[in-house]
This record gives C-alpha cells, sequence and structure tokens, in this order.
C-alpha cells in the first residue's frame, strides 16, 4: 500500500460507513437513498440533460476542429493496440453487462408503458426503440470521449498526472497536487465504485434470473445473487490481478465472440428482415428527433416527467457515475491516436454497434410480445432468457447468454478495480495488487448491500446520486481540455513533441 494516495483513505473513509450501513440497517439505507434520489431528480433531472449534452456536442467539435489533428501522445506515436482489439476493450468496458441486461427488457418496457404513444401499438413499438437507441447511443459514449481524450490528452501530450485531477490542471494550475486535488479525484471514485455496483448488481441479477430459466429450483432472490457476487469476485479478481495485456485483453475479446455468436442467434431465428428494418427506421427517427430527446423535461405533464426521469435521468447518471473508470480505462489504451480518429472511434462504432443491438434483442422482443409471449409480465432480469425460450435452440442459446453475461461482468470487475487502483495510487501509477483487492472488495460489497436493502431500484439510486457531484467535475474537465489545447499553438510542432510526455506518460501507466 506503499503507492497509495491519500485519495483511497478519502474514498474509503466515504465509501466504507456506507457499506457497514447497508449490512447493518438495510432499511434505513433504502429510505436514505430514496429520499436523496427524489431530491436529487427533482431539483436537478434538468442538469443531467444538459451536462450530457454539452458534453457531446462539445466532442463532436473538438473532434472536427483543426485540433483534431493533435496526438495523444508524441507526434510519431503509433496506437499501442490495434483497431480491432481497442474497440474490443471499449466496448466490454463500456456497455457491456448494461446491454444484455436490458437489450430487451427496456424496449418491451417502453412498448407496454411508452413515453407518449398508446400502450403496444405500432407507435409504441416505434418509440421503444428510438428510445432505447437514445439512451445507449451518441450520448453516454460523448461523456465517455470526452473524459477519456481529457485524460488521454493530460497523461501522454503533457505528462501530468494520471488521474482526473491532474487532467484539471490548465483550469486549477498547481491546487490540483493539495486537497483540491484530492477533492475531485475523491469524488470520480465514488462515482465509480457506485456506477460499477449498479453494473454489478444488474449483472449478478440477470445471472440469477438466467439460472432460474434453465433450472426451476434455482429462486431469483438476493440469497442468490450474493453467492453469485460472491463467486464472480474471485473471478475477476484473478483477471484484474494478471494486468491489462493478459487477463482483461483475453476476456475482452472472448465477450466479442460470445455476443457476435448470439446476436447472429437471435436475427437469424427470429424474423431478421423485420428485424434489419427495424434498424434502418430507427436509426432515421432517432437522428432527426436527437436534439427535442436531448433537452426534454416534460415540465408542463407530470405523467412525461416521471418517465423521463425514472428512465433518461437514470440512464444519464448511470453514464457519468460509470465515466471516470471507463474513460480512465479508455484513455489508457488510446495512446497514439489522433483526436479526431478517437473521437469517430469511441462515438460511432459503439452507438452503431448498440443500434444494431436492441434492433435485434429488443425488436425481437417486441415481435414475441405481439404474440402473446407476454415477457413484460417476468422480472425485468429474466426477459432475455424468455426472449430465447421463444426461439428454436433456445436452451442453448440461454446457455451461451449466460457465459456471455459472466465474462461481461468480470470484464468490466476486473477493468474496475484496475482503474479504481489507478486513481487511487500516486501518481496515476498501475495498482499494486493489495490495492486492487482492496477495491475490488469494496466494489462487489457495495453492490451486495444495495440489493440486500433495496434491489434493483436501490442500486439505481446510488448511481444517481453519485453521480451528481462528479457531472460538475466533468464540465470542469471540458473547459480545462479546451484551455489546453489552445495552448498547442504556442508548443513546438517538431517530431518530438509530446517527447516528454510521452516518456512520462509511458513511466506513470503502461506498466502490464
Amino acid at each position: 500500500m506503499r503507492r497509495s494516495s491519500p485519495v483511497l483513505w478519502a474514498s474509503l473513509a466515504v465509501v466504507l460507513p456506507f457499506v457497514l450501513w447497508g449490512a447493518v440497517w438495510p432499511g434505513s439505507l433504502a429510505s436514505a437513498t430514496e429520499a436523496a434520489r427524489g431530491f436529487v431528480v427533482d431539483r436537478f433531472g434538468w442538469f443531467y440533460l444538459l451536462t450530457a449534452t454539452i458534453v457531446l456536442v462539445a466532442a463532436i467539435a473538438l473532434a472536427a476542429s483543426r485540433w483534431g489533428k493533435v496526438r495523444l501522445g508524441r507526434d510519431t506515436d503509433e496506437p499501442e493496440y490495434s483497431t480491432t482489439a481497442w474497440f474490443a476493450m471499449l466496448f466490454s468496458a463500456g456497455m457491456g453487462i448494461g446491454l444484455v441486461f436490458w437489450g430487451a427488457a427496456e424496449p418491451v418496457a417502453h412498448f407496454v408503458a411508452p413515453p407518449t404513444a398508446d400502450p403496444e401499438t405500432t407507435q409504441a413499438a416505434r418509440d421503444a426503440l428510438r428510445y432505447s437507441f437514445f439512451h445507449w447511443g451518441l450520448h453516454p459514449w460523448g461523456i465517455y470521449a470526452l473524459l477519456a481524450l481529457a485524460l488521454a490528452y493530460a497523461r501522454f501530450r503533457r505528462g501530468w498526472r494520471a488521474t482526473v485531477s491532474g487532467a484539471l490542471r490548465p483550469v486549477l494550475g498547481d491546487r490540483v497536487d493539495g486537497p483540491l486535488g484530492t477533492v475531485v479525484d475523491t469524488a470520480a471514485v465514488v462515482a465509480t465504485v457506485f456506477g460499477v455496483a449498479t453494473s454489478l448488481g444488474l449483472g449478478a441479477a440477470q445471472i440469477n434470473g438466467g439460472l432460474h430459466s434453465l433450472a426451476d429450483g434455482i429462486p431469483i432472490g438476493s440469497g442468490v445473487q450474493l453467492a453469485i457476487i460472491a463467486v464472480v469476485t474471485v473471478l475477476f479478481l484473478v483477471s484484474a490481478m494478471s494486468g491489462i495485456n493478459r487477463g482483461i485483453k483475453w476476456l475482452s475479446t472472448a465477450n466479442v465472440v460470445l455476443a457476435v455468436g448470439l446476436f447472429a442467434f437471435v436475427l437469424l431465428t427470429a424474423s431478421s428482415g423485420r428485424l434489419v428494418g427495424a434498424f434502418t427506421t430507427t436509426l432515421g427517427g432517432y437522428l432527426a428527433e436527437l436534439p427535442t430527446m436531448s433537452l426534454q423535461t416534460g415540465p408542463f405533464d407530470e405523467q412525461r416527467a416521471e418517465w423521463i426521469n425514472g428512465w433518461t435521468v437514470f440512464y444519464w447518471a448511470w453514464w457519468i457515475s460509470w465515466s471516470p473508470f471507463v474513460a480512465t480505462f479508455i484513455a489508457r489504451i488510446s495512446r497514439g491516436r489522433t483526436i479526431r480518429e478517437f473521437v469517430v472511434g469511441v462515438l460511432a462504432v459503439p452507438t452503431l454497434v448498440s443500434g444494431l443491438w436492441f434492433s435485434v434483442f429488443g425488436g425481437a422482443a417486441i415481435l414475441a410480445e405481439q404474440d402473446g409471449a407476454e415477457l413484460a409480465g417476468q422480472p425485468t432480469e429474466s426477459q432475455l432468457f424468455g426472449l430465447l425460450d421463444t426461439l428454436p435452440g433456445g436452451l442453448v442459446a440461454g446457455i451461451g447468454a449466460m457465459l456471455l453475461i459472466v465474462t461481461f461482468f468480470v470484464t468490466s470487475a476486473d477493468s474496475a478495480t484496475f482503474v479504481l487502483g489507478s486513481l487511487t495510487s500516486r501518481e496515476g501509477r498501475d495498482p499494486a495488487r493489495s490495492v486492487t483487492v482492496v477495491w475490488g472488495l469494496v466494489i462487489a460489497a457495495s453492490a451486495a448491500v444495495l440489493l440486500v436493502s433495496g434491489g434493483l431500484v436501490a442500486v439505481q439510486t446510488a448511481s444517481i446520486v453519485a453521480a451528481f457531484p462528479f457531472a460538475v467535475v466533468l464540465l470542469l474537465v471540458l473547459a480545462a481540455l479546451v484551455r489546453g489545447l489552445r495552448e498547442e499553438s504556442r508548443r513546438p510542432r517538431d517530431p518530438a513533441v509530446g517527447a516528454s510526455a510521452g516518456r512520462a506518460g509511458a513511466g506513470e501507466v503502461v506498466r502490464t
């Protein structure tokens, strides 16, 4: 623990009392988090919507600007990972469990309870897929891209500290080396812990739902889910301690292979022509309605406002709380790419893949619901397996889906422990194994107490509340990145630009 920073102890001082509270008084924790959620959503839901939109527009503008040619590292640096491996790792870390959990469940939920249309109509089906695209498309990846870009620029181009506070040096100056920097990094760590705990809670619940579908004797409940968390915790700690170039990279590749296989199965066994048509139609509607959906709060329609708060605000808060983890990881694997290449890659490809995923799984689920499958009546965590049961060979596909969920679970968690360890180590260095183990146990315990205290609602609530302070940090990061890039015109323009930064970045981060 000698390489740990004050951020480690400050973060544990915030998170551990929360874990203890949930373990000893779960009912009290559930009531308190729900009250906090109501306050934040009712008073500041607009702030989440505005922050996500500003960040997305800024990321696109930076890529299109003259700064798009700036390389994240020395001007002569080449990307450390192949494009295929890069996409696999950033996608697995960014959305793995969530896509599998919500791929069928969210469109079905919108189909039976749409935001504007009459339930279970053709327009409801269109809205269901369009809003699923919206929640998993450009906005979340814009949040990740902006923060990851700032971290990679600070780390590899300028040689600053490999932490969120390090990226704020252009606006905060040397104050990032003192207590203010510790506060910023602590906010990032706490947001990450609860964002990742949300995903682990969803993953444990869905594994439980899959086991119940495959074996009726296995109940759905917190006891089984706690056992799942315990088993998977051991797996992801072993993977995390093997480093990015081994465990995390191999598991990310396995995730992609399994995901492509499951995707192809549903596409080929369901009505493939209608599902492809759903993608093209929904993509057009999504792009056309994007500005309206991005800023709609429903101020004069209570039912509409409640829907937005329950879905869109939750998602934006979840992405913001995930962003320190995902962005740090994406920055770590993106050295040598230009800003334009980076933003286009991080925004375009995952957005299209997410759209295809929801078109196939969500479209197939809506078709099954129209045919009487009654997926909406099943627990949310079981709806994917309910969909697979309606297809030929669904049992085999269900087993494959279980493996995919487990590998996504492990990949997200071991990436998170690595990143949390880096954020709480001096100078943002690769963490010591003891720090990795500590954070693995902490996020597992956080997910466990959230599930026990209030199930999936408590899990979602924690991410909304934890994201609020970091949303402010995110806007500061944007201002710091723009100021740092403006200084590029005053820096040397020879091939050695960034040489010292490249060496500092390598010393701080590239140790696997």
